[in-house]
């Protein structure tokens, strides 16, 4: 499970895992004001807002995910991902197994076990908006 990190990934893998899938870092963008420190401002806050639920969203579909799989971390870890820095849309990127190991690459090719993620996905962010979340922030 990974969220954004503006710091650097929190693993020597997550790191590995960013810099080989990233074809852009420009994705997402904020309002221009017309003065580029005020855009800078406005756009660290809302993407720092957005780290933190991004973050909570996370955790509440790991929750899930743990009663369905075998966790191989049992927090969100952050990486640089493109895919993930949209900056004001919680975004999670999931990991539901390893085709590298063969027991999880069997449990993935059976229909049960795909329909135990899609459940465990979607339990996890029913959780995560009960708890009060919002879809977006804007700056």
């Amino acid at each position: 499970m990974f969220a954004l990190s503006t710091k650097g990934a929190t693993s020597t893998a997550a790191k590995y895992l960013a810099q080989t899938q990233n074809a852009s870092d420009l994705i997402g963008g904020v309002s221009k004001s017309g003065d580029r420190y005020v855009d800078h401002t406005m756009f660290d806050m809302v993407q720092s807002l957005t780290i933190a639920d991004s973050l909570k969203f996370g955790k509440a579909v790991l929750e899930k995910m743990g009663n369905i799989n075998n966790l191989h971390k049992n927090r969100v870890e952050q990486a640089g991902f493109a895919v993930l820095k949209a900056p004001d849309i919680p975004s999670i990127l999931v990991e539901t197994a390893f085709i590298s190991n063969v027991e999880e690459e069997r449990k993935l090719k059976t229909a049960k076990f795909q329909q135990e993620v899609a459940e465990s996905i979607l339990a996890g962010i029913k959780a995560y908006f009960a708890d009060g979340a919002t879809l977006a922030r804007r700056g």
